[in-house]
């Protein structure tokens, strides 16, 4: 699917052009965006394609689109080493 098929209220579009929009808001936008995408979709895929798109450093939707592609992908986060045997096989 392309972003305007993912976004064709254009949520998270205007989301991007609103000056001083909170990061509250910009989480009550996407959850309303998430909720419109069809049953089954893949809202992770959906974030990423909508980062590609609209994605702005520092702008508070980009962190809240970070944040659904999962705990590998947000910003900031470090990878840790699992402890004991287990983490010396992988």
């Amino acid at each position: 699917m392309t972003a305007p098929d993912l976004d064709p209220a254009g949520l998270i579009r205007e989301s991007y052009r609103i000056e001083g929009i909170t990061a509250p808001q910009c989480r009550a936008i996407f959850m309303d965006w998430a909720l419109r995408l069809p049953d089954g979709a893949d809202i992770a895929g959906a974030a990423a394609e909508m980062l590609k798109r609209y994605g702005e450093p520092g702008h508070p939707m980009t962190a809240i689109l970070s944040e659904a592609l999962g705990p590998g992908h947000s910003p900031g986060h470090r990878p840790r080493r699992r402890g004991g045997a287990l983490g010396r096989r992988r």
